[in-house]
């Protein structure tokens, strides 16, 4: 039988296991195979389903679990991807390169997009999106306290095409204008 591996890129991001969850993956893969290599019967495609389905189920398990079990290493990602994002607003020229995406940030970490989006998620309660468009609403924010500039020359320089955008999105995230936001400050 195949030797899998459960893992992507590099040993950052993984379906982290122990010999016993191995053993009870590997003892589900051999019962599929099994009923694979048998004689189709009335009974060959429920087995065949029910045993995929007690395999996803086990891995859905392990991997909702191990954000529990790996916090410490958990919080190390959090704290990078802020990290990152942070140097991304410091060193960037936003109106040239826009907004850093969720998959440049998972990227830098060698973690799927979907990984990091999960991990940020379970561990702060808010996704990869939303920790880029939080450091992007305090940037905003700064600029708007610390300047005369327009909201549009504000939202051209933090890389947005269009003010109107930018002015929507603030709304959302803060629950004023940029405007009423300045006035109100």
């Amino acid at each position: 039988m195949k030797e899998y591996t459960f893992f992507s890129y590099e040993t950052s991001e993984a379906l982290h296991l122990s010999e016993k969850e191995k053993q009870i993956l590997h003892d589900c893969v051999v019962k599929i195979q099994n009923e694979l290599q048998e004689n189709i019967d009335n009974h060959s495609q429920t087995l065949i389903v029910s045993n995929i389905e007690l395999l996803l189920n086990y891995c859905t398990r392990y991997y909702g679990r191990q954000f529990i079990t790996r916090k410490n290493s958990n919080r190390d990602i959090v704290a990078k991807v802020e990290n990152l994002i942070k140097e991304y607003f410091a060193k960037s020229d936003l109106k040239k390169n826009g907004l850093p995406t969720v998959k440049d940030l998972a990227d830098a970490l060698h973690l799927s997009p979907n990984y990091l989006t999960d991990l940020l998620k379970k561990e702060t309660g808010m996704n990869a999106q939303d920790h880029i468009h939080y450091f992007l609403m305090e940037e905003a924010k700064s600029i708007l306290m610390n300047t005369d500039s327009s909201v549009a020359e504000i939202a051209y320089s933090l890389g947005f095409e269009y003010p109107q955008y930018f002015s929507k999105l603030f709304k959302t995230k803060t629950g004023k204008t940029p405007k009423e936001y300045r006035n109100l400050n």
